[in-house]
């Protein structure tokens, strides 16, 4: 026994266990107070906390406001997609409603000039130096593909097929400065639909060239522009763009108007070629109202040139 009380550091330890235990009683109790020892391991504890906690609220805000940052823009994206098929959904509501008015007309009719079939393909090559002018696509005459079929991507029209070879085809973009490149198109207006041509690209201003709009017509930026199915090669209702300007012609009997695309013609990825399922107008046909078109416009030009001389 007097071995066991003269070893101090036995004695220290139990009686500092028996103080911890008689303090944790203590503070177990009911009271309406707390000591100034707890207030001081309180507030000391506190201060730690908070000096650690700011630095990692702040990093953890950092990560929340990244993670903020990456869901509105993946709801950007899909509202950006929803709203392109809100433009050619509206277009195809638009092409539905005239088509059904004028069904209602001609009850013999059996076609519509907006039906066709689609076909997927990929972009596999794109020439630097011909990037707005002509793409290539892994679909040729063995998938059912043949010339001047029409190319759409999800956002709207972007060209036709110009050559087919037995698995792949190149693609002439609407883009494409061609003077044969043209697209027998319409203007949706409040009222009756106004048609007109679309023919080459504007450099200067990154647009689509509308011509042959009657002088008379109620056109204004922001009207919707697709095709009209009236030219033989593209069906009915494809989105091509808004109108963005409109001026007279150089003679001042037509109007003019720059169409900004609806499709995107400098990243294209993957496509859709359209095989128009109506008969197409024979091209001799085609060809005599172009020729009508081209001699009527030089008749006009005659005469306006003749009243200015007799001025």
């Amino acid at each position: 026994m007097p071995h066991f009380f003269s070893n101090k550091r036995l004695i220290i330890l139990m009686v500092s266990i028996i103080i911890l235990v008689a303090l944790i009683g203590f503070s177990l109790r009911e009271r309406e107070t707390v000591t100034w020892p707890e207030q001081f391991a309180r507030d000391s504890v506190g201060v730690v906390q908070s000096v650690f906690s700011r630095p990692a609220h702040y990093v953890a805000g950092v990560f929340e406001n990244v993670q903020d940052l990456r869901n509105v823009y993946e709801e950007n994206q899909l509202l950006k997609s929803r709203l392109d098929e809100y433009a050619a959904t509206s277009a195809e509501l638009q092409t539905l409603k005239q088509e059904n008015e004028t069904l209602k007309s001609m009850i013999d009719a059996e076609e519509s000039l907006s039906d066709y079939v689609m076909r997927s393909a990929m972009v596999i090559h794109r020439s630097p130096d011909q990037w707005t002018e002509v793409i290539g696509i892994n679909r040729g005459s063995q998938h059912g593909i043949e010339r001047n079929m029409a190319v759409i991507t999800p956002e709207g029209l972007v060209g036709k097929v110009q050559n087919v070879s037995q698995f792949t085809s190149t693609v002439q973009l609407l883009s494409d400065d061609s003077r044969t490149n043209r697209v027998s198109a319409m203007i949706h207006t409040d009222e009756d639909p106004v048609f007109a041509f679309v023919e080459g690209w504007d450099e200067d201003r990154e647009g689509l060239l509308l011509r042959k709009i009657e002088s008379e017509a109620e056109i204004e930026p922001g009207q919707l522009v697709s095709t009209s199915g009236l030219g033989g090669i593209f069906p009915r209702g494809l989105v091509i763009g808004e109108i963005v300007e409109v001026e007279p012609d150089e003679y001042g009997l037509t109007m003019n108007a720059v169409v900004e695309p609806a499709a995107n013609y400098h990243n294209i990825d993957y496509v859709s070629v359209i095989e128009r399922t109506t008969d197409n107008l024979e091209d001799s046909m085609l060809q005599e109202y172009l020729e009508d078109e081209a001699d009527e416009s030089e008749e006009a030009i005659e005469e306006q040139m003749t009243e200015e001389g007799g001025e």
